[in-house]
């Protein structure tokens, strides 16, 4: 009798060491259950930059213009004075945060307000800083029939103080035969730029 209760004590210890074990076991498998649960924190996406109170980048009203011919067969009026890039595809000239691009590219296929809210703005909202679009409309230039997108967008970082501003832009895409020309303004929220801009895409032509 009593080495049978001598038994039942040891299996009883037995069962307590391996009862001690699987809750070791258990204990770092719960805690990995818990961080395998908690859910994943994704970065926020980039926020509009806060408005410009007294925004630079305004083109004066006695801005020079000067005529720019383009290798790419287009040409328009620029900005005098404002510093020049050249690249295979296009141009861009700039002052301070003023921006003016304008470039060809193989056209895709036919150039529609539904070809371009599917392609070129939807493109614009992916890639951009933080772009909200605000409107995409057929227009007419003197160099024919155009879609003109109106959007912000927040510049790039100044490369001393990191600081972005917001911008005011437009896009005006343009076709001619087999070919699709892209011209963007771009500027300071709050600058004045009507104007200028309106006389620069009335300037472009093809060559």
């Amino acid at each position: 009798m009593t080495r049978a209760l001598h038994l039942t004590a040891g299996a009883r210890a037995m069962l307590l060491v391996l009862a001690g074990g699987a809750a070791a076991i258990a204990a770092p498998y719960a805690q990995s259950q818990t961080v395998l649960a908690t859910p994943t924190v994704f970065a926020a996406q980039e926020a509009p930059a806060a408005k410009e109170k007294n925004p630079p980048g305004d083109i004066p009203d006695d801005q020079v213009f000067v005529a720019y011919a383009s290798p790419l067969g287009f040409a328009l009026q620029v900005p005098e004075g404002w510093a020049r890039s050249d690249a295979a595809d296009g141009v861009t000239f700039a002052d301070k945060y003023g921006q003016i691009s304008a470039g060809v590219k193989p056209a895709a296929g036919p150039l529609t307000l539904a070809s371009v809210r599917a392609n070129e703005a939807a493109e614009l909202e992916k890639t951009g800083h933080a772009v909200k679009i605000s409107g995409v409309s057929a227009v007419t230039l003197p160099a024919g029939a155009a879609v003109k997108i109106v959007y912000s967008a927040n510049s790039e970082a100044n490369p001393v103080t990191g600081k972005k501003i917001r911008l005011e832009c437009e896009r005006f895409l343009l076709r001619h035969g087999d070919k699709v020309a892209t011209l963007t303004f771009s500027s300071p929220a709050g600058a004045d730029n009507v104007d200028q801009w309106v006389l620069i895409s009335q300037s472009f032509a093809w060559q």
